[in-house]
């Protein structure tokens, strides 16, 4: 079974940072957003492993605190 490799793993970091960063020049936050989730959908297909998808969610969400709203809290979501 393969792990979420967490590490350094981009060969060219700093060139991929750059053309992601130039993917949303000139798109609205909507557009940014919308490209943004395709981007997750696509690559999460090419990965395709529920383990590996579950693990980089969760590392994804895990300094992220949910936002509280009046009508719910966070454990009720």
């Amino acid at each position: 079974m393969a792990a979420l490799e967490t590490g350094p793993n981009i060969a060219s970091a700093d060139d991929f940072y750059e053309e992601l960063i130039e993917l949303h020049r000139g798109l609205t936050d909507e557009q940014s957003a919308l490209l943004n989730a395709k981007l997750i959908l696509l690559l999460a297909n090419h990965i395709g492993d529920m383990t590996i998808l579950r693990a980089a969610m969760a590392a994804a969400r895990e300094d992220i605190a949910p936002k509280c709203d009046s009508n719910h809290t966070p454990e009720q979501r």
